[in-house]
């Protein structure tokens, strides 16, 4: 199964990875179907199977990266605490994609914090990937010149996502 692939999945354990496989749904959607835009409720978070889909953000819906790799996520707003997503998913052709429930996720690492604490590791560090490929820069002061300072939206959701992993930390060692 290609969620094995999925860097967010690596190094968590096998019932945890199953739990979670097991509480998605999987929806097929034709080329110009938009999965979610700027503004809609955050309920969801994808996993992409097949396909190609275009993430893109602000009024005129700039690309900012294509998601096209079996195990690819998108749509992470909600797991970060935002009530809206922040930026527009359609398919650029037919796509298959599992869709995973915000309240799913959130419990089901809360209820293992160890495994809870390594899928937010590899979430973040995606989104670090993805930032960083979207601006194609390599050079870490450079990703911090041209996006984190001039990205308020962007420094919010890092700022979240890392309190989130220290409050997990916290919890699964004891403070």
């Amino acid at each position: 199964m290609f969620f094995k692939q999925s860097e967010l999945l690596d190094g968590l354990e096998n019932t945890f990875i199953k739990n979670f496989i097991d509480s998605a749904e999987k929806n097929t959607h034709p080329k110009g179907y938009r999965l979610f835009k700027t503004g809609d409720a955050a309920e969801f978070f994808y996993i992409l199977e097949k396909g190609r889909i275009r993430l893109c953000v602000g009024e005129q819906e700039r690309t900012t990266y294509i998601v096209e790799h079996a195990g690819e996520a998108f749509g992470w707003s909600g797991l970060v605490g935002n009530e809206t997503y922040t930026g527009t998913a359609e398919c650029i052709e037919e796509s298959t994609v599992m869709v995973f429930s915000k309240e799913f996720v959130s419990d089901v690492t809360e209820s293992d914090p160890v495994n809870g604490m390594r899928f937010y590791r590899s979430l973040a560090r995606m989104l670090g990937d993805r930032l960083k490929h979207s601006y194609n820069l390599d050079d870490e002061d450079a990703i911090y010149e041209g996006l984190i300072k001039d990205n308020p939206g962007a420094t919010r959701h890092l700022n979240k996502l890392l309190k989130s992993l220290t409050m997990d930390r916290r919890k699964t060692m004891g403070y």
